[in-house]
This record gives C-alpha cells, structure tokens and sequence, in this order.
C-alpha cells in the first residue's frame, strides 16, 4: 500500500523534534541502565543537540538553527552549511526544516544566474550596438 508522506519520511519514523533542525538521521535511543546490583531500568539517550547561528553564504544571513554536533561536524567537512544542504540528497536529510533551507537556497541560486545571465545578454547587445554605429560612422560616404 503506497503512503500519502514522502519516500524519505517512511525510511525511519523520525521523532518530531527532528523535524526542526538539522539532526542528520540521529534518533532517539533506548536501553537499559545496568548498575553494579544489576537491576536494570529503562532509560533514552537524546542526541546532542545545539542551537547555532549558520551562515549561508548563498543568501548572506545568518541562520538560527537546531544542530547535532555531528551534523555539525559534517557541515566543516563540506566546506559550509550551503554546500552540506546542495550535497545531501533530501532523503538523507531527514527534516522539513532543511529541505525548506535547501529550496530557498536553490530558489536563490537559480534568481541570481538569471539576474547574471540577463545582465550579460544586455552588456553583448549594447557592445554590438556600439561597434555597429563605430563601423558606420568610420566607412566612407561615396
């Protein structure tokens, strides 16, 4: 039976406040403390989790983010948030929040190549225009 929720949502049931942060996959675990009486008692183990600005060098600003000091680590390794998001695919990502981030970035991306590519095509047509009156100006009237 096919879900109404994304492939990368079914792969593992993410708990929710992952789903506002960059938690990389870390989840939740459980187990069992185990003392020297051997008695032993449930407990979990939450993961690392800080709140940092990042920057993004894309959109030039600084974002509040929830981060695991692992994903952390990985986003040095990539060489900046920006790079960490565009390399990742969505599935791997495992948030709603970064996957928002990772669009906005793309979205503005792609805003300022066109932007480029507009001004390019309006700095050769004006060069054309210039070199075309040069020649007609420099030819002799007969």
């Amino acid at each position: 039976m096919l879900s109404a929720q994304p492939a990368y949502a079914l792969a593992r049931a993410t708990f929710k406040r992952a789903q506002r942060g960059l938690f990389g996959g870390k989840h939740i675990q459980f187990g069992n403390n185990n003392p020297f009486s051997k008695k032993k008692t449930r407990r979990n183990w939450l993961p690392n989790v800080q709140n940092k600005n990042l920057y993004s060098e894309s959109l030039k600003a600084f974002i509040e983010v929830k981060v695991t000091t692992a994903v952390l680590r990985t986003i040095d390794k990539k060489g900046g948030l920006d790079k960490y998001l565009l390399e990742t695919t969505n599935k791997n990502l495992f948030s709603e929040k970064a996957i928002e981030l990772k669009t906005k970035i793309i979205n503005f991306n792609n805003l300022q190549a066109r932007r480029q590519a507009k001004a390019v095509s309006a700095a050769t047509e004006s060069t054309t225009t210039t070199t075309t009156t040069i020649a007609a100006e420099s030819s002799p009237i007969v």
